[in-house]
């Protein structure tokens, strides 16, 4: 056996360099580099490593630990899982501030590796600086906070341990079944220690990404089901993408006439204009979609995990015979809703099903429904797109509640009467087809989603498995370090940059312009909606000054200049509040070189409003306010006519 002396660290960052995935014959290197915020817990252990020999590992300089880890996950999400950045940190603070980004993995099913430092395996100097002591269990450290939100955790305490580490590790990333956040703690000083490591260990390694086919029993079930429904209803998510099956979802869909929904992860899998694409579905679902959701006898769930926000709580599917077809290569999701299980590969599924069908001349029975649908759709698309404030205006998302002195007050200070859903319109627009835009959190992914028209594929990418804010700065950077050549947007509110915009800086620093559309309405305004909406008063959901009088948030809104702030990172901004400034803005940011932020104040409570859905959340049982109790009783009726399980 030939061996190489390294330390672990050293062992450790060969290792990573040398690894490459195969999929459909082409083989590429899987993990592109490192970023790293460096500290007493892995500056001279990997640190050192990449120092003295980071092989073709590109190493990046984070600003905030979360923030680069969600660069990684945005990067391996446009990747479509196929390639991602390596994430290290300090122990302590450092590697907690990553166990935000592991949770978003783990719920989006994107591979994301974090090698976090950690405290000394000897305990010689404990407690060294960072550390927490439980009494009960010494050897506990922050890092093992990463469990509930890892999908492979381990602790390397000795160098040989290193070894099966990786391998498990590599083995959990590449499994489109199983993949998440993976997390290595490495004690700091067993990062240092040298050991002889094989060089099998360190040789070049193919992960093939394996296309699993349906057995012969899954395809008879799945060929059965189909041959008993009359309006069968796709709902395309993630999985779609991941397979890379767009073009075979477009061919079952025309050869047997079935509308397709799209859930967040699966929007722009297909563009929007498609003849059989009815938008996206469930409580941000779009009018066509969830008309026909509401008839269909058989929902065919292609990649999707049936998130409470894709099937309204198990609510929107009213037919009292409707069942559940579900192709996903996770065993896991394919259970859900008591469906049929197809555990294979969407692509080949799609396939082999076309061709059955194909034989027994099979067609979808929806007549002029699924056409009649998308042209409501299209109608109700341009009415929203283009509403303008005038006086006595009532917004699509109507709470009545102090609604005039809230406008009066927001266009007094910002001289802005821009609605939400008109600077949607124009940026549909504008942007170019291939753009793409990234989101996460607030209202945007509900407006996204119910009314964005994909022009291009591969281009909406939205983390709604966690709606993490603060993701889409930072995500914002990983898409465009994984796709240079296209414009990059982030749409994002105001919450969501007060959260995490750190990388914003780092796009400076390397040089790769984003784009940063900003929605300043001074306001959670997707939880404002909530409580409003459920009996509630306004209760710290506006950004308010505190009021002497009261001692409540209840004072004048607090005004920020974005604008302001991105410039002085070094972005190129602009304020808007009209739409000649936002149309000037859009095409000049397209010149630019350096990223860009648009500062747009819209006004509060100008987002678009729900399609026939329901969302089940927790409203108050007992309660003095009439309007809360009004609220209890319309969810205890919800409840009742939805699936228990």
């Amino acid at each position: 056996m030939k061996a190489i002396k390294l330390t672990v660290a050293q062992a450790l960052v060969k290792f990573l360099d040398n690894q490459y995935v195969e999929f459909d014959g082409k083989v590429t290197k899987f993990i592109e580099g490192v970023f790293g915020i460096f500290g007493h817990g892995n500056v001279l252990g990997i640190g050192q490593a990449l120092e003295q020999d980071s092989g073709e590992l590109i190493v990046r300089q984070g600003r905030n630990e979360q923030g680069m880890a969600h660069v990684a996950t945005g990067f391996a999400k446009q990747n479509l899982r196929k390639k991602i950045y390596a994430c290290t940190s300090s122990v302590g603070p450092g590697a907690a501030n990553m166990i935000t980004a592991a949770a978003v993995a783990t719920a989006n099913r994107i591979p994301l590796l974090l090698l976090p430092g950690d405290v000394f395996a000897t305990r010689q100097p404990d407690p060294v600086l960072q550390q927490i002591e439980q009494p009960y269990d010494l050897s506990i450290s922050t890092n093992d906070a990463f469990k509930a939100v890892s999908k492979y955790w381990d602790r390397v305490n000795r160098p040989e341990q290193l070894m099966t580490t990786c391998i498990n590790a590599m083995r959990v990333l590449t499994d489109p079944a199983e993949t998440g956040a993976v997390t290595i703690a490495l004690p700091q000083d067993v990062q240092s220690e040298a050991y002889d490591f094989p060089d099998y260990f360190l040789q070049k390694r193919i992960h093939r990404i394996e296309r699993i086919l349906p057995t012969e029993p899954m395809l008879s079930s799945a060929f059965e089901l189909m041959m008993k429904s009359q309006k069968p209803l796709i709902i395309c998510g993630g999985g779609v993408r991941y397979s890379e099956a767009g073009e075979q979802l477009k061919i079952f869909a025309e050869a047997f006439h079935i509308p397709f929904a799209e859930t967040q992860a699966g929007k722009s899998a297909v563009i929007s204009s498609h003849e059989f694409n009815i938008g996206g579905i469930g409580e941000t679902g779009c009018l066509s979609a969830n008309l026909l959701a509401k008839e269909a006898d058989l929902i065919i769930g292609i990649g999707t995990r049936y998130t409470d926000f894709t099937t309204s709580s198990k609510w929107l599917f009213q037919n009292p015979n409707a069942k559940y077809l579900n192709i996903n290569i996770a065993r896991f999701d394919a259970y859900k809703l008591d469906g049929v299980q197809v555990v294979a590969d969407a692509k080949k599924t799609l396939e082999k099903l076309t061709a059955l069908l194909q034989s027994a001349r099979y067609q979808a029975n929806w007549g002029n429904q699924i056409s009649e649908a998308k042209q409501r759709f299209n109608e109700e698309l341009q009415r929203i797109y283009h509403i303008s404030y005038s006086d006595n205006f009532i917004p699509e998302v109507d709470d009545a509640l102090d609604r005039e002195k809230v406008y009066k007050e927001f266009i007094n200070l910002t001289k802005s009467r821009l609605p939400q859903s008109r600077v949607l319109g124009i940026l549909n627009e504008v942007l170019d087809e291939n753009a793409v835009i990234v989101g996460a959190a607030g209202s945007l992914p509900g407006d996204l989603q119910r009314a964005w028209q994909s022009k291009g594929e591969e281009t909406y990418h939205l983390e709604y498995g966690y709606s993490c804010m603060g993701y889409e700065i930072n995500a914002a950077l990983g898409v465009k370090l994984a796709q240079p050549e296209k414009e990059v947007y982030a749409l994002l509110g105001d919450g969501s940059y007060m959260m995490l915009h750190s990388e914003l800086v780092t796009s400076i620093q390397e040089g790769k312009k984003i784009n940063v559309i900003l929605f300043d309405n001074m306001t959670n305004g997707c939880i404002n909606n909530l409580q409003i909406g459920h009996g509630m008063g306004s209760f710290a959901t506006e950004f308010r000054f505190r009021n002497p009088l009261t001692n409540q948030l209840d004072g004048n809104f607090v005004p920020v200049d974005f604008a302001m702030n991105a410039a002085s990172y070094g972005c190129k901004t602009y304020k808007v509040t009209n739409e000649e400034e936002l149309r000037f803005a859009l095409e000049d940011a397209k010149k630019q070189v350096i990223s860009t932020l648009i500062d747009i104040k819209v006004l509060p409570k100008t987002m678009i409003h729900g399609y026939g859905s329901w969302w089940h959340v927790g409203v108050a049982e007992v309660s003095e306010k009439e309007r809360i109790q009004e609220a209890y009783q319309n969810s205890v009726k919800h409840i009742r006519e939805a699936r228990r399980y």
